[in-house]
Order: structure tokens, then sequence, then C-alpha cells
């Protein structure tokens, strides 16, 4: 072959994996490298490519062309749904080869195949070679995700395109030309100008327009009234010399943290030649989004009515979309609104406080489901209830109604703030969730000791529960009792380790997702039944099996690993494919909304770029790897 044949099909190979990830953002001598080194390899239809009997793997392999099944070595029959497909640009196994390790997978092709292979040797050379290699291979899931977000943050930023954030630069953010005047300038004159021009602040700067200091409204009582300073004397001498000072081209994030560090309320925007081009101050950058975190706080405990928090919650849901934007992740995004609609909720609670006599009451109130977890996307209703105690020198049945008329209020108000009733009725003016703490402890007993298809629901949606306001001791002695009866129960934990695989990640063997066959949602995944679903009842199987009080699913999933000797990077992993796919949701939700419909989770994986479907699959891989545990654990 001459060399002008070689250059070609080495152009060719570089064309095509400058379509995958990570190959779309190796170094380019890295790439040139891999192009030079890979070799073309046909396996037929049928053919057995790699297995645990094959030794030792030295190829590393990249799907040019047709489809591979994996199965992994422990699964009963090799037509079992369970199975997962790569397609072109995935690559296999990277760990055997990484670790000189037999593969424990048979990776079989089911239609004819082009896999480009590339020697144990040169695979550790490349490693050597590229740090963004050996960054996909060794946190492979994590790698993707990063590349997911950014690509996330592109996509909502043109939905907010009109509405700055804190990626802004400062040039964006300053609205007028900067006021300024010279050190021999008398106070009075400065003081009258900073009236008269409605600023908070003056900027004193040389014959070079260069800054040399500052002096702000604040600056009247300390440095003027009380020290008795006269008004004739020149600003020059009363001043805040050194003011912090940014280039024009830094952004908000920059100047939010000098202020953080410097403890400062202003700062100077200089050109390259350090002459001033104007002044940001703290309240800019909290009006770059129309509503910041502090302000919500604000507005939450300060209302004094159910209007006002429903301005706040509407705001909630505004911050929280900037959040997306600006690409951060959904396990921080889903807290942050939980952690929002818990202030929210406890403000509503505190309104009805003053229009119930409840003195004498110990009680909680308790969230369940989403809220409980901590998860919540932009989608939920209310799921709540209440425990209490009830004394021997207390109407049980009166106590009770009293409890019922508040919640039915508080019910009410968080429906008219965003939060609609519960079509199953499970909120906390349903007597049935407005238990004392012995009442709840006999009802998860029953469900733990006759584990019934309705009990075992029952226990998926209550046993995720968190008190949100009261006394949070009875939620602890109620979590104390459960934990203790489920450890002790080993049947009720096998049914309900039965119940979370009644439902399997949407992985075909001969494509890559089943999608639902409904005609009126052809197409689609549902991300909540399978997709978080998955990760969510695995994980509250292992939290009961080993004493874990944890609600929240990645907490669970990471505080039970050591008792079930699953390594941090495993346990890392299942996190991070649960987050992708809350991440899918929340981005769905948000594109559904905007659209005019009513948010779901039924997405099209047709619609998702290759990067977001290939950790789409990935992410239901680690369900599905959580779902093994169960089996092994249960023998189910």
């Amino acid at each position: 072959m001459n060399n002008t044949t070689t250059a070609m099909l080495v152009s060719a190979t570089l064309e095509f994996l400058r379509t995958f990830p990570p190959f779309d953002r190796m170094e380019p001598d890295a790439l040139q490298f891999l192009g030079e080194h890979l070799k073309l390899a046909f396996y037929p239809k049928g053919s057995l490519i790699v297995s645990p009997q094959t030794g030792v793997v030295r190829v590393f392999r990249i799907l040019q062309r047709g489809k591979v099944v994996v199965r992994h070595a422990g699964d009963a029959n090799v037509m079992e749904h369970s199975m997962l497909t790569l397609g072109p640009g995935e690559g296999f196994s990277i760990g055997s080869v990484a670790g000189q390790r037999p593969s424990t997978s048979f990776y079989m092709a089911i239609s004819d195949v082009f896999c480009y292979e590339l020697q144990a040797e040169d695979f550790f050379a490349l490693m050597q070679m590229s740090s963004v290699l050996n960054i996909f291979c060794t946190q492979y899931l994590a790698s993707l995700l990063s590349q997911s977000r950014q690509q996330l943050q592109i996509h909502f930023s043109q939905h907010i395109a009109e509405q700055q954030t804190m990626n802004s630069s400062l040039a964006s953010i300053i609205k007028q030309e900067p006021i300024a005047v010279m050190p021999d300038t008398p106070t009075r004159q400065v003081v009258e100008t900073m009236v008269s021009r409605k600023i908070g602040s003056m900027v004193v700067v040389d014959a070079e327009q260069q800054p040399v200091g500052i002096f702000t409204q604040s600056d009247v009582i300390t440095r003027i009234v009380l020290p008795g300073v006269s008004l004739d004397s020149p600003i020059g001498t009363i001043m805040s010399p050194d003011p912090i000072t940014l280039p024009i081209v830094a952004n908000a994030y920059d100047a939010a943290l000098a202020m953080a560090l410097h403890g400062v309320r202003h700062l100077l925007a200089v050109d390259e030649g350090g002459r001033l081009m104007g002044v940001v101050s703290e309240r800019d950058l909290f009006t770059l989004q129309r509503v910041g975190l502090r302000q919500v706080r604000q507005t939450i405990d300060a209302a004094t009515n159910i209007d006002m928090l429903l301005m706040a919650s509407q705001d909630v849901r505004q911050l929280s979309l900037n959040m997306l934007a600006q690409g951060i992740g959904a396990e921080q995004i889903t807290q942050f609104i939980s952690a929002l609609n818990d202030t929210l909720t406890r403000r509503i609670i505190e309104i009805n406080l003053d229009k119930h006599d409840l003195y004498g009451i110990e009680w909680a109130w308790l969230s369940f489901g989403s809220e409980g977890r901590d998860e919540q996307t932009f989608n939920t209703d209310q799921d709540n209830g209440i425990i209490y105690i009830c004394t021997d020198i207390m109407d049980r049945e009166q106590t009770q109604l009293v409890l019922i008329d508040f919640a039915r209020d508080v019910n009410a108000d968080l429906d008219k703030c965003g939060f609609p009733f519960c079509s199953g009725n499970i909120m906390a003016s349903n007597p049935q969730l407005c238990l004392t703490l012995e009442e709840w402890e006999e009802k998860f007993d029953n469900w733990i000791r006759t584990p019934e298809p309705q009990a075992l629901l029952n226990a998926t949606i209550f046993f995720d529960f968190r008190p949100l306001y009261g006394k949070y001791n009875l939620a602890d002695r109620l979590r104390l009792t459960l934990l203790r009866r489920t450890r002790s129960n080993p049947l009720f934990l096998r049914m309900m380790a039965g119940n979370a695989l009644s439902v399997v990640p949407p992985l075909g063997m001969f494509r890559d997702f089943v999608t639902d066959s409904d005609p009126e949602h052809p197409g689609t995944i549902d991300l909540k039944k399978y997709g978080t679903r998955l990760f969510i009842d695995a994980a509250r199987v292992f939290s009961l099996a080993h004493n874990v009080s944890a609600t929240n699913t990645v907490q669970r999933i990471k505080q039970s690993a050591p008792s079930m000797n699953i390594s941090v990077d495993e346990a890392s992993a299942a996190a991070d494919g649960f987050n992708f796919i809350q991440l899918m949701r929340l981005r769905h939700q948000h594109a559904e909304q905007t659209q005019g419909r009513a948010g779901d989770n039924l997405l099209r994986p047709d619609d998702l770029n290759e990067v977001d479907r290939r950790i789409l699959k990935e992410a239901l891989r680690q369900a599905r790897k959580l779902q093994r545990r169960l089996k092994l654990d249960y023998q189910l």
C-alpha cells in the first residue's frame, strides 16, 4: 500500500473518530497516533469476538459498522432481555485491556461487524499521550457527563438568552459611563453629585483616569459625620485608597468572588491600561438574574400571605432553570429545588399556625416520595403527612380533628402555590396519614409483616419520609423503628427486592433502547418509571438492609456501598447514572413547558445527540448493575 493510500485511510479513520467521544476532544497528536495504529478487522454475523475464555484481552476495539451484543458472564442465557447492544463509535473491553485481564463478558456480532483494533502496547502508549483518553477510560461515565453538561449549558443558554447570567462579562453588566472626580475635589461637591445623580459611590481617579480611591454612601457616616471632618476637605483625604479592580473582560463570577474575598460591595472595571471603565456593585450582580437565592429566601421568610409565596414559588422555578442553563448538575439542582420548596412549605405552615391552636400538641409535618428524598424536579405534587404524640390525658379523636383541620388549610395553600393536590390523597389532611407515632409504627409493621403488593407499593412511598417542621425527634424515632424491623425481616426485604426487579432497564438486544409501544407515545421512554425508579428502588432496599437512615438515593447508594463491598468508583458510577437521568428529566420537563404542554417524563431517544445517547445507555447499564446485585443478594 503506497503512502497516498495510507494517508487517505488514516484521514477517513480520523474523520469517523472525530464524531464520537472521547476522540472528538482528543489532542491532535494523540488522535493522529491512534489513526495511524488502528487496523480494520471484520467479524461475520454470529462471531464471538471476546469472551472470558479467550484469555487476557490484548486488543482495544472501536466498533466501526454493525452491532455487537454484550452479555455478562453471569447472565442466565443468551436470549435474556437484559443484554445490551453496542453501536458504531463505541469502544469495548477498555477495563480488560487496561487491567490486562480476561473479559467478564461475552461480545458477539449480531450482524456483520467491522472493528478498528488497537494492540495493547499501542493502547498504553496512547494513554500516556492523551489525558483526554486517560480520564475517559478511568472515569468513563463522569467524563461523558461533563461533555453532556457542556452541551446542555449551550442548549439552555439559548432559551434564556435575554437574561444575563453569572458568566456575563463586566462590559455587559455596566450600563452607564463612570462618574469620577480628582483627589483634590471638595468632599461637599462629591456628596452633592452623588445625591443629584442618585449613585451610591464615587470613584477617585488620577490624571491618567486610573482609579486611586473610592467613596461610598456608607463612608458619609464613618468618614465624615462621626470624625467631624469638614465637607471642604479634599475627597482624597477621606476616600478608601487602592480600590479593588478587575479587567473589563472578567465576568460576574470573578466579581462576586472578589467582593467576597475582600469584603466590599463595589469594585471597578478597568481596561488594559488600568483606566476606569465602570463600577460594578453587589446589587448589579444580584439583578443579573431576575431573581437570586438571597431574594427568594428573603421573600419566603418575609411573606405574610399566600400571594407573596406564590410569587416565590415561581421564582424558585426560574432560579432552578438558570442553574440548569449554567451547567450545574442534577443532584445539586434537585436538592436546591427541594430545599427552597421545604422553606416555602415551612412558611405556609407558619402562616397557618397563626390561625390554628395547636398548643400542647407534639407533632411533625412529614414529606414523602421525591420531596422526602430531596429529589424534586420541576413537576411535583403533594406527598405529606403528620405524626404526633397523644398522651393519656388527651382526646385522641379530638386531637386528630384539630390537626386535620390545620392540615387541610396547609394542603390548600400548597396547591395555590403550585404543588397540586395528590391524586392518590397522600396528604396530611387524609385521616389515614395524620397518625400518632404508635399508629405509624403499627402501619409500617403491618406492611413489613404482610408484604402484599399494596403493602410493597406503600413502602416505596412512605418509607422515604423526612420531617419538614415540628418535633423532628418523632420522625427519628419512627426511622429507628423502621430500620430495626426491616433488618429483622429478610422475607420483606426479599419481596422488596423482587418488586424493585419488576421493571427492567429499557435496553434492547438488537436496538439501543426498548421504547414504548403505546400508540399515544410511540418511540419514547418514561424516564421516571424505566429510569430513575430503577435506582431509587434498589437504593431503598440497600438502605433498609444495611441500617442507612438517609432517604436521598445517591446518599443511600454511597452509604450502603461499604457494607456491600461495593467500591467507591462503582458507587460513584451508579450515582452519576442516576443523576444523568434526573438531568434528562429536568431538561425534558422544561422543554415541554416552554411549548405550552404539561411537562412529563417521556423522552424520545432518537432526539438525543450522540453523546447523550451514549450516556443514557451507560446510565441504564448502571441501573442494571444495581439490579444484578439485588438478584445476587436475594437469590432472585
